[in-house]
C-alpha cells in the first residue's frame, strides 16, 4: 500500500541495475513508493508487475515525463549513454533525479548537470552504492579511530573470473556506450579512494583487452597519488583467475586486509530484500578482515576485525530525507565529476603510457 505522504518514484530501466538494485531498495525505503517502471522489454515489464503489483509499467521515458506532475523523483538506471539526456529532461521537467554511476561520460557533462540542478533548485544524486559496502564501512571506522596510523598505501580490488565475454552494451567497443571496466567497476573503486583519502594529484593507468572477442578494457589498473600523500592502487578486472584481497591498507601503525565481496548484491540477486531478511548485510566471522603488523593474515597474523553490516538501504533513506527534511545529498554530482576527472585521466594515461597530473 502507498502512504499518502510517500514520494512517488519513476524508475527508468529494469535490467540489472533497475531490477536488482534500485527497485528493491526504493520499495524498502520508508517514505518512497515505486510508482512507475520504464522498460520496453515485455518480459521485464511482466517481471516488474509480478514483483510490485501496484506499479505502472510504460515502454518509454516520454510516457513517464508526460506525467511529471504526478511524480516526485526520477531514478535513471538505463544504459550509460542515456544518463545525461534523461537526467537533463527530468531536471528541466522540475523533477529531482538519482542517476546510476557513472553519471556521465565526462566530468564536464557531470558538472553541467550539477549546474542545471542547482539552477532549478533540485536534488541530483549519484548512486554510488559501494560507499555502503560492509568492508568500506569497516575500513572507514578503523581510519576514524586511528587504528592504522598514517595511511601510506590503499589497495582495492574489484576482480572477477569471466574468461568469456558476456556481450551487451557494458562490453561494447563503441565509445558512445561508455562501456568497459574502467568506467564500470572503476567508478566504484575510484569513488571509494577519493571518499577515503581526498582529491587526486596524479593518475597512472594500464587498461588491457585480454579475452578473445572482447572489444573494450577488461583488465585495468590505476595508481592515484592523492594530494594527502596517500597512494591508491586500484584493480578492476574480469580476467583474474586467483582473486586478491578486496582491501589491503598499509599504515604507519598497522595494516588491514579484507577478502571477499560485500554480500548485499548476491542477496538482492537471490531475491532477498532489506527489512524482510534477517541479518541484512552481515557476513560470517570466517570472512572478517584482520588488523595487525609484521605478519601475513593468511598465516594467522593480526587480529580479526568484526565487519560492520553493509547498508545499501541507507542511500535511499538519505535521498528521502534530502527531499523531505532538507537532509544532505548522499552523493553529489560534483563528487561524481571528481571521480570522472580521474577516469578520464586514467584513459589518457593508459593510451600514452605516462602519468597524468590533475
Amino acid at each position: 500500500m502507498t502512504a499518502a505522504a510517500d514520494l512517488r518514484v519513476g524508475l527508468v530501466g529494469y535490467g540489472l541495475a533497475g531490477s536488482v538494485f534500485h527497485a528493491p531498495l526504493i520499495a524498502a525505503t520508508e517514505g518512497l513508493t515505486l510508482d512507475t517502471v520504464v522498460t520496453s522489454n515485455p518480459e521485464r515489464q511482466a517481471q516488474a508487475r509480478a514483483e510490485y503489483p501496484d506499479i505502472r509499467t510504460v515502454q518509454g521515458a516520454d510516457e513517464l515525463f508526460a506525467r511529471a506532475d504526478e511524480l516526485d523523483l526520477i531514478v535513471i538506471a538505463s544504459p550509460n549513454k542515456t544518463h545525461v539526456p534523461l537526467a537533463t529532461t527530468a531536471l528541466k521537467a522540475g523533477l529531482p533525479v538519482v542517476v546510476d554511476k557513472p553519471v556521465a561520460g565526462t566530468a564536464a557533462e557531470a558538472r553541467q548537470l550539477a549546474d542545471l540542478a542547482e539552477a532549478r533548485g533540485l536534488l541530483l544524486s549519484v548512486f554510488q552504492n559501494r560507499r555502503w559496502d560492509n568492508d568500506f564501512l569497516t575500513l572507514r571506522a578503523l581510519l576514524d579511530e586511528g587504528e592504522l596510523g598514517d595511511v601510506w598505501r590503499f589497495e582495492s580490488r574489484f576482480e572477477r573470473w569471466r574468461p568469456q565475454p558476456k556481450g551487451g552494451w557494458r562490453e561494447s567497443g563503441d565509445p558512445a556506450e561508455i562501456g568497459g571496466l574502467l568506467y564500470d567497476l572503476g567508478s566504484h573503486v575510484v569513488d571509494q579512494a577519493l571518499t577515503l583519502f581526498g582529491p587526486a594529484a596524479s593518475v597512472y593507468a594500464e587498461a588491457d583487452v585480454r579475452r578473445p572477442g572482447a572489444e573494450i578494457d577488461d583488465d585495468t589498473f590505476l595508481a592515484i597519488t592523492h594530494t594527502s600523500g596517500v597512494r591508491s592502487h586500484l584493480y578492476a578486472s574480469a580476467t583474474t583467475a586467483q582473486l586478491g584481497p578486496r582491501f589491503r591498507v598499509l599504515g604507519s601503525k598497522a595494516g588491514y586486509v579484507k577478502y571477499g565481496l560485500d554480500p548485499q548484491e548476491a542477496a538482492l540477486r537471490e531475491g532477498e530484500r532489506p527489512g524482510t531478511a534477517a541479518g541484512w548485510g552481515r557476513e560470517p566471522e570466517s570472512l572478517w578482515g584482520r588488523l595487525g603488523s609484521g605478519e601475513s593474515p593468511v598465516t594467522g597474523g593480526g587480529s580479526p576485525v568484526p565487519t560492520l553490516p553493509g547498508d545499501y538501504p541507507a542511500y535511499y533513506a538519505a535521498v528521502a530525507r534530502a527531499l523531505t527534511d532538507g537532509g544532505t545529498n548522499p552523493v553529489t554530482a560534483l563528487e561524481a565529476a571528481a571521480a570522472l576527472d580521474v577516469l578520464e585521466a586514467a584513459r589518457r594515461s593508459a593510451l600514452d603510457g605516462v602519468a597524468v597530473k590533475l
